[in-house]
């Protein structure tokens, strides 16, 4: 579903949001107060501006509780970052997803306004420990503390089965959401699919229960 989102802060991951959610076939209006980012964002958004976002006039001016999404992707100014949070709860945002660039600040964030707080440096890090930490992740995607989706070989003992013979949720605690097969990912999954040499598997489960039965 198209939805109206307001993003604000222009830098490279404010650009990066700006482009995926074009992509993504989203209305973006963008605001920020160097007129050089608004420029370099312009062909991935509905609109932009050039604009201080801790104006509150300049916020209530904008009808902000027409937005679906408010993302605050101030990464280099903490203070306007908070600001404008705090601002834009209290103008009646719906929904305010803000970046966080050290641990301190996604308390606070949390704290004045934000509903969720993105914090891309502890995320990459997290992501990067796990993926090229063990020898046999190809990838991999965190969903709780708990649960995470893992893309694996296909493992030795699983070629030429069926998912049904291996009884995979049983047997090892986990569940297959899908199969890459020549770099195309198959979701379709039956009981009567056929497992092959290959393959790429993407599971998900517990760390602990992945680390025990693929030996990662």
């Amino acid at each position: 579903m198209k939805k109206t989102v307001l993003l604000i802060g222009l830098g490279r991951f404010g650009r990066h949001v700006a482009k995926k959610l074009h992509e993504l076939d989203h209305e973006i209006l963008a605001v920020d107060k160097d007129e050089e980012f608004v420029n370099m964002t312009l062909p991935y958004v509905t609109n932009a501006l050039v604009a201080d976002s801790t104006d509150e006039h300049f916020l209530e001016s904008l009808g902000i509780r027409n937005f679906d999404l408010c993302i605050v992707a101030i990464g280099d100014d903490f203070q306007s970052s908070l600001e404008t949070t705090s601002l834009l709860k209290e103008l009646g945002a719906k929904y305010v997803v803000s970046r966080a660039s050290r641990g301190i600040h996604e308390k606070f964030l949390l704290r004045n306004g934000a509903d969720e707080v993105v914090y891309p440096e502890k995320q990459l890090a997290q992501w990067t420990a796990i993926r090229f930490g063990y020898d046999h992740i190809l990838d991999y995607f965190q969903l709780s503390d708990r649960y995470a989706v893992y893309e694996l070989p296909m493992p030795a003992d699983w070629i030429d089965k069926s998912v049904g013979e291996l009884q995979v949720r049983q047997n090892y605690n986990v569940n297959i959401l899908g199969i890459k097969k020549h770099g195309n990912l198959m979701v379709e999954i039956t009981p009567q699919t056929k497992l092959q040499r290959g393959d790429t598997v993407l599971v998900v489960g517990k760390r602990e229960d992945v680390q025990k039965y693929f030996q990662i």
